[in-house]
């Protein structure tokens, strides 16, 4: 329970960083692998209340990208994810998240605009400095590496790579 607790404290913490209105509950992660530029898969976890759910956790076989192209897969497995919860009026996260940097963010998000999708809060995580980025923000978002609301945002991300690498 006290691990639950302090993700959700997290969570908190991180709706007030990113300017969301309301709680974040929901939180769906992708992240792009591939076997030397081929078979390249995306895998996507959720996050949900507090716990990383592994029975909603899915992979997308990229299927329209020739080799390694992270932002041309990263768009597909997107557009292939939320074309169908809208189609099947299913109701969207309260963030996704996007393991790369604002290149990566930028391929989602034209992929949202694309379906014409509701507007849903995105952010990419770039993994070696740690970097935040939001869509209209110029620069990063830096935190302190101990503050919890980056500390849930890592882990979710390297979930979702541990996931799609297997």
């Amino acid at each position: 329970k006290s691990q639950e607790t302090r993700l959700e404290s997290a969570a908190e913490r991180l709706a007030t960083l990113l300017g969301i209105e309301g709680e974040i509950k929901r939180i769906e992660s992708f992240d792009i692998s591939n076997i030397q530029g081929t078979d390249s898969v995306a895998g996507m976890v959720v996050y949900d209340s507090g716990r990383l759910d592994k029975k909603q956790y899915r992979l997308f076989n990229i299927k329209s990208v020739e080799g390694a192209d992270d932002f041309r897969s990263i768009a597909e497995a997107v557009e292939r994810r939320y074309h169908r919860l809208i189609a099947e009026d299913r109701p969207l996260p309260d963030l996704i998240l996007i393991d790369g940097g604002r290149g990566q963010l930028n391929a989602a998000r034209a992929a949202l605009k694309k379906l014409d999708a509701p507007s849903v809060p995105i952010a990419g995580l770039a993994k070696r400095e740690e970097e935040i980025y939001l869509p209209d923000a110029e620069e990063p978002l830096r935190l302190e590496r101990r503050d919890p609301a980056l500390q849930l945002l890592q882990q979710i991300r390297d979930e979702t790579h541990r996931f799609a690498i297997t």
